[in-house]
Formats: structure tokens, C-alpha cells, sequence
């Protein structure tokens, strides 16, 4: 029954019946409007359990964060949310499953900042990471720092930037792998500082700290969960952060901005999207209840132990990122002369 049709079902029977039936017609009338102004997806979402795929294996950054939010997010929805860890191909196994996926709200996707960073990568990807997705919210970033071995005579960014110009081509920066996280931190500093490091790649970010802490390499655009037992310890010298605000891990070092890169901003962060063409009011719905879930004070405390920072933002704001860090990636891997695959 239409809203027109009611309200005229509802004049007819003011016309013609008693009081009573007068003022059950207008209660008919109240809840057609409000099942009007209710999208069905909405009244309807969800009906059964959400499955959420993790393009990574166990164990990980990604999978502890996305575990650590979708565990209250099925008490909040009233369904199970299943995890599917689908590793394979640098993530793009498991992400394509999603893009492909029925836009429904029923298969979800937590994925790493990898997702902003592969189109620069890959001369062809058998997605697109704006077009084929419908960002939900970011989960948390992971802060990577800026450090250096003691033996290097920097105490500062802009001692660093100095120590690089002079020496074109002499310090190593480790990564932990090509074409990682920690390596396009490296790449973006060189790209808006004019500098020239060499990259050493690594088996992960820890053989990255050992090499640094023994001296292989002199400076490392660490993960900050792994540094600071190093810097606490003496074993590094800490410079700045990467992001875009001090880390509340460790917020007595500045930002690179702050310490004399402006605009410099890098951080891994974990977030979750579903495939494009998804109601918006289900994606505004799971936005709401991540955003709530990840600022709860047990998952903060959770999320901070293990270095990341809870985010939450909206659906707009992450969308953007997205976009931004995209062609933020392009430009610096075209500078960097990194050929995509």
C-alpha cells in the first residue's frame, strides 16, 4: 500500500467511521510514513552471517585488528561475523573475491594500507580500489618511526636530510620487503626531501631491526610496535613519527611534518570496505557501529598495546584517503623509477 493510498483509505474512513476507527486510520497512516522514511535494506540488515575475508594470513596486524572489532560487531548486528583469511598474490587474491561479491552487506573485506598502495605496483590489477569498493571506515592506523643507529651523527630530521645531501647514495635504509610499507616510507621521504638513500630489503620487519641494531644500515622507517623496545633499550636513535599528529605510543617525538618535512604523512592502517554498489544505509549502519566498537576503552587498550591507533572515521573521510593515498603512490613510485608489475 502506497502512502497516497493510505492517506486517502485514511480520509474515507474519517468520513464515514466512529472515533475509534478514525484514530486507528491515523495510526496506519504514522506507521506507513515511517516504514517510508526506512530504507528495506536497512529494516531487513542482517539476516544472516556476515562474512568478512582478510587478504592476509593469521596472526597479523590486519587479522588481529579486524578480529578484535568484529567480535563485538556480531553482538551488535544479531549475526555471526565470520572471518575468512584468503592470503595469496600480495593481497589481491582475497581483495578480488570482494570486489566481485554480491553488494548486499554480506561479504566484507578487511584489508591493510596495501589496497592504496598496489595500483602503483601493478600494471594491472583485476580490480579497482575506487571504483569496485564502498569504503566503511578506517579500523586503526599503524605509526611507523623514523630511527637511526646511534653511530650515525644526526639528532634530528633536518641533521638527516644534511647528512643524506652531503653523502648522495652512502646511507642504507632498511625495509622490510620491496615495494612494503616501510619501503614507500622510505621512497616518500627521499621523493619530498630530494635525498638519496639506499634501499636494503628484508625478509619482514623484524630481520629490518636486526640489521639496523647491528649496523648493516643506518636508518629504518620502522613499524613502532617493533622500534620501541630497541629505542627504550638505547640500541636506536629515535627522529620523528610518520603520521600526521604525535603518537600517543610515543608522543614525545614529533612528526617528520613538524620536524622539517612539511606535508610528510605515512601510516599503515587496517580498515574495512565492502564491494561497490552496497546501500549506503547499510554501509552508514556497519559505519556506526565500527566507529563506536573501535573507540570502546577494552579494544583501544587492545589495539594500543600492539602499537595501533583506533581511527573510526567516516565513510566520506575514508573514501577520500583512499583516493588521496592512490595517487600519492603513483606519483612517488614514478619518482622512485619502481617499474609495476
Amino acid at each position: 500500500m502506497t502512502l497516497i493510498s493510505v492517506r486517502k483509505q485514511a480520509m474515507k474512513t474519517e468520513n464515514h467511521s466512529s472515533p475509534i476507527n478514525h484514530r486507528s486510520s491515523l495510526v496506519l497512516l504514522c506507521a506507513a510514513l515511517l516504514a517510508a522514511g526506512t530504507p528495506a535494506s536497512a529494516q531487513k540488515y542482517p539476516s544472516r552471517p556476515i562474512r568478512v575475508i582478510i587478504p592476509q594470513s593469521a596472526g597479523g596486524s590486519t587479522d588481529l585488528a579486524v578480529r578484535a572489532v568484529t567480535q563485538r560487531l556480531g553482538d551488535a548486528l544479531g549475526q555471526p561475523v565470520v572471518i575468512d583469511n584468503r592470503p595469496g598474490a600480495g593481497s589481491l587474491v582475497g581483495t578480488d573475491l570482494v570486489a566481485k561479491a554480491a553488494a548486499d552487506g554480506y561479504t566484507l573485506l578487511g584489508v591493510a594500507s596495501s589496497f592504496s598502495i598496489n595500483p602503483s605496483l601493478h600494471a594491472r590489477l583485476p580490480f579497482d580500489p575506487v571504483r569496485d569498493f564502498a569504503p566503511i571506515s578506517r579500523l586503526c592506523a599503524l605509526p611507523h618511526i623514523l630511527v637511526v643507529h646511534p653511530a650515525v651523527p644526526v639528532k634530528s630530521v633536518k641533521e638527516l636530510i644534511a647528512l643524506a645531501k652531503a653523502k648522495p647514495g652512502q646511507l642504507n635504509v632498511a625495509t622490510s620487503g620491496i615495494s612494503t610499507s616501510t619501503h614507500m616510507a622510505a621512497e616518500l621521504f627521499m621523493y619530498m626531501t630530494g635525498t638519496k638513500l639506499v634501499t636494503v630489503p628484508y625478509k619482514g620487519g623484524a630481520p629490518g631491526n636486526i640489521a639496523l641494531v647491528s649496523g648493516e644500515v643506518q636508518l629504518y622507517f620502522a613499524t613502532i610496535s617493533t622500534a620501541l623496545p630497541h629505542i627504550r633499550g638505547g640500541k636506536l636513535r629515535a627522529l620523528a613519527v610518520t603520521t600526521r599528529k604525535r603518537t600517543a605510543a610515543a608522543p614525545e617525538y614529533p612528526t617528520i611534518a613538524e620536524a622539517g618535512v612539511p606535508g610528510y604523512e605515512h601510516a599503515s592502517w587496517v580498515g574495512m570496505l565492502a564491494p561497490a554498489g552496497t546501500p549506503p544505509d547499510i554501509v552508514s549502519r556497519l559505519n556506526g557501529e565500527i566507529t563506536r566498537i573501535v573507540h570502546l576503552p577494552e579494544v583501544k587498550e587492545f589495539l594500543l598495546r600492539d602499537g595501533l591507533e583506533p581511527e573510526g572515521d567516516s565513510a566520506k573521510e575514508f573514501t577520500a584517503n583512499i583516493r588521496n593515498e592512490v595517487a600519492k603512490w603513483i606519483k612517488v613510485v614514478k619518482a622512485a623509477g619502481i617499474k609495476p608489475q
